[in-house]
């Protein structure tokens, strides 16, 4: 998926200032080093078609902004002759804070520059929070992250990751069902009681924007992603290498794909939404976990799924099977509508098919076979960092399109 850094017009283009190109390439080089991680700066000069000096002085002045660090290759790196180039990493201490409700707890994370989760804390909820009682609990939890950090570090913004609806205008959360919430102003109220600009958009976007940056769709033009939680299903699609956003940021909302005639009710008020006929709770429940025990899901699915003449086994397998059936309903509509590359499953979704006799590829069986013809289906690869990295992405946005500017310099 694109970004506006891999946009930023070169320092040999035309039309700019002196200053405006020279911001951009900061923004070329830093987007570089977030992304691709480290690289020396040889690397950066034939990557970007600048010179060896214009890099050189590009690469110092993000070191003085704090946002890289250099360091000496290994002596037997390499055998190059001549002098060997300096590795350019992005800074570990400046980073993003991001968080994620959900109906049973709140994830918070510090995530620092190049997508790395320096640490995540997991706050228990009794019961689905109110706007408040997410806003007071992050806070505590923020400041629990920070000291626990024992350097300095730089928080450039909190990023919100919400299972629901939020505007892209102003980040207002419309509606999260499974949360209780309507018309929410959760970004305004985080940045007030944290003192952080902060941001917002729907979890399943974020995840999916994680994975097209750092992990399976990293590259894909032409992608959907599927990612279950305890707050439902939810999903996002990449086409031309854009982001299908929709007129006001409610696009791909996956969960309310209709998938069963005369099914469950759904929060959204219809009958037969796919997040409410295949849902986390089922499955936990189906082999006796707790929600805060989702991530042994698959291995628990596993072993039930080997012992399927045991009763607890066979009521396993049966929901499994019809779990998997209404999946592919769900991914049939997808790959016809958007003839993706590629589709990445995550949460949940991808624990049906972790059994050792499944194959993941058959959830796009009942599609147009020309539309499969090269399709690939793979788990999606960040786990569950995907939607902490995803609000930090969010964060960095602005960052990485103008460093310079976001410091205050």
């Amino acid at each position: 998926m694109s970004s506006a850094s891999d946009q930023a017009p070169r320092a040999h283009g035309v039309g700019g200032t002196t200053e405006e190109l020279r911001r951009s390439n900061l923004a070329r080089i830093l987007g570089l080093v977030h992304r691709d991680g480290d690289l020396s700066r040889a690397e950066l000069t034939r990557l970007t078609g600048l010179n060896r000096s214009t890099i050189g002085g590009l690469v110092g002045e993000l070191r003085e902004l704090g946002l890289v660090f250099e360091s000496m290759p290994d002596a037997g790196a390499g055998n190059r002759a001549g002098r060997p180039s300096p590795i350019v990493h992005a800074s570990p201490s400046v980073a993003a804070i991001a968080v994620n409700p959900e109906v049973d707890a709140i994830h918070v994370g510090l995530v620092a520059l190049g997508g790395h989760v320096l640490r995540r804390v997991r706050v228990e909820l009794a019961g689905s929070p109110s706007s408040h009682e997410v806003v007071e609990m992050a806070r505590a939890a923020i400041a629990g992250l920070l000291a626990w950090s024992q350097t300095d570090v730089r928080v450039v913004g909190i990023g919100l990751a919400i299972p629901g609806l939020v505007r892209s205008a102003d980040g207002q959360v419309r509606s999260a069902d499974h949360l209780g919430w309507v018309d929410e102003p959760l970004t305004e109220m985080m940045a007030e009681a944290t003192g952080y600009r902060t941001v917002a958009a729907n979890a399943a976007q974020l995840g999916m924007r994680a994975e097209s940056v750092f992990g399976a769709g990293r590259g894909v033009d032409d992608l959907v992603y599927l990612i279950g939680g305890s707050s439902g299903i939810g999903g996002g699609v990449v086409t031309g290498g854009q982001l299908l956003s929709g007129a006001e940021g409610y696009a791909s909302e996956f969960g309310h794909t209709f998938v069963a005639t005369g099914g469950t009710l759904c929060t959204c008020g219809a009958r037969g939404c796919f997040e409410a006929e295949v849902t986390q709770a089922a499955l936990l429940e189906s082999v006796g976990l707790l929600a805060e025990q989702a991530d042994q899901l698959p291995l628990a699915l596993a072993r039930a799924s080997a012992s399927p003449s045991a009763d607890a086994g066979g009521r396993v397998a049966r929901l499994v099977a019809r779990d998997r059936e209404l999946v592919r309903i769900a991914v049939k509509n997808a790959v016809n509508l958007f003839n993706p590359s590629m589709v990445i499953v995550g949460g949940f979704l991808a624990a049906l098919y972790a059994q050792p006799n499944a194959d993941i590829t058959e959830m796009a069986s009942d599609a147009i076979s020309a539309s499969r013809e090269t399709l690939q289906i793979t788990p999606a690869a960040l786990g569950p960092d995907q939607l902490l990295v995803g609000a930090a992405e969010l964060v960095f946005s602005e960052l990485l399109i103008d460093p310079a500017a976001i410091l205050g310099v």
